[in-house]
């Protein structure tokens, strides 16, 4: 009887094997776009993004001389040289010669002082709920031991350490997601040529991305530099198709837009933004029917550069506000540091990590795993910001008001609070409309400092 039982089950696993083995997402765009967006991306809404490579050694792009972000960002410091940009050229010869090259900066860029638990434990503080490092700018110098690029990664100079793969340890001790931004191109790498590009995909980028999936399981793939061919070229297809059926992350990897120069704003788990530039508006901002993201620096750059000022950085007040707009309207906002050659993040940087994490302890709950609140009847007023979640209704104050916030066509509205304040709100609802009256509060009663959260459980409109 045994022995019927187990050759029956052969018989069954034989020919059922096909089946089971069968991939759920084909190699093409109309399959993988049917993908949907891990949960907990869609719930985490805040992260940093961190652009750190060579190019902050000599950290430098121009501020009050140009006008196009573009030209203010540091991490492309050897485009600037390699298109000779006479801003960038007069910087270099003045500092480092006309004999330095970009790859003398790679024994400078030591780390010395980087610890990747102190920046864990800032991530955390920050109340961020994922972090992306570059594993690979377009100079392409990587953040870990690549056999694909030999001699041109931080573990065989430099620093000689993993820097990728301690930070991710760090951020997972601390519960936060850990993914890379990567990118496709590489702007003085020999195949990387328009008669050689098929060779550079399927010898070198290909295998790459692979290599940094098997061995690190990043949960966010943010691929970039993708501007200069179509997927077909870049096989982004193929590899997404891998990435969503066979690799160690499939079930919780969230991959971006940047795919071929095509695809921005229409395919991948998410589209981005960028210092709120996009290639295409459909599906961002308030009426977004799609998972999307904005990204900035909190100055001008995303790479570190030293000749900014106060007048550059955005205030605590500023972020805070677009933290608000972006998840108000559907987006996840991830704001990028730009941590010196030494390792270290500037202190201000971290102190708006730190009043960013100060203001999400009292007030993340109509942040996290929210929804915009989209209804015809929401008050025309720039300071005030809405989210839904678990029922209950959010209303966001950007700027303290006295004046009442009417609320019009709800069928339910109950308790009133103020979020981190213990006192009362006072409120009426009658025939649909609530009316709720913000608290007269000196100053030092104020629960959080930025903005304030009203909010209205059991709503219901």
């Amino acid at each position: 009887m045994k022995r019927k039982i187990f050759v029956f089950m052969m018989i069954y696993l034989l020919i059922a094997a096909p089946f089971f083995s069968q991939n759920k997402y084909k190699a093409e765009w109309s399959s993988l776009d049917t993908r949907e967006t891990p949960q907990w991306w869609q719930d985490a809404k805040f992260g940093i993004f961190i652009h750190w490579g060579l190019y902050s050694v000599p950290a430098y792009a121009p501020m009050d001389q140009v006008n196009e972000i573009y030209q203010k960002y540091s991490e492309h410091y050897w485009a600037r040289l390699i298109s000779g940009n006479q801003l960038f050229k007069d910087f270099h010869s003045k500092h480092y010669g006309d004999n330095f090259s970009y790859t003398d900066f790679a024994p400078l860029f030591k780390a010395e002082y980087f610890n990747p638990d102190e920046w864990a434990d800032l991530f955390k503080k920050a109340g961020a709920k994922y972090v992306v490092l570059t594993s690979k700018h377009h100079d392409g110098f990587c953040l870990w031991k690549s056999k694909y690029s030999p001699r041109w990664n931080s573990v065989e100079i430099g620093p000689h350490r993993d820097l990728l793969g301690e930070l991710s340890e760090s951020v997972r001790r601390q519960e936060l997601h850990m993914g890379y931004y990567y990118s496709l191109l590489e702007w003085e790498h020999p195949l990387y040529t328009k008669s050689t590009i098929n060779k550079w995909t399927e010898n070198h980028m290909i295998p790459q991305l692979k290599e940094l999936v098997n061995n690190y399981r990043p949960e966010i793939i943010f691929s970039d530099g993708e501007w200069d061919y179509d997927s077909q070229v870049w096989k982004s297809e193929e590899f997404l198709a891998w990435l969503y059926n066979d690799s160690p992350v499939k079930n919780t990897v969230v991959v971006n837009d940047r795919w071929g120069k095509e695809t921005r704003s229409k395919n991948g788990d998410y589209y981005t933004t960028e210092y709120d530039l996009v290639h295409d508006k459909k599906g961002i901002g308030d009426n977004a029917n799609y998972p999307w993201e904005e990204s900035r620096g909190i100055g001008t750059s995303y790479g570190y550069n030293r000749f900014e000022t106060t007048e550059h950085y955005l205030t605590s007040k500023q972020l805070i506000d677009i933290l608000i707009d972006k998840v108000s309207t559907g987006g996840n906002f991830l704001l990028n540091i730009g941590p010196d050659a030494n390792g270290l993040i500037p202190v201000v940087m971290q102190e708006r990590l730190l009043d960013i994490g100060e203001w999400l302890k009292i007030n993340g709950e109509a942040i996290y795993a929210s929804q915009p609140w989209h209804s015809q009847y929401k008050p025309k007023n720039e300071n005030l910001a809405f989210t839904k979640r678990d029922g209950n209704l959010y209303v966001i104050i950007k700027k303290w008001q006295k004046e009442p916030i009417v609320l019009q066509n709800l069928k339910k509205a109950e308790k009133i609070e103020l979020l981190g304040y213990s006192g009362t709100v006072t409120s009426i609802f009658k025939e649909g409309t609530l009316t709720i009256r913000p608290p007269v509060l000196t100053i030092d009663e104020l629960p959080s400092v930025h903005a304030w959260v009203l909010k209205i459980s059991s709503f219901k409109e």
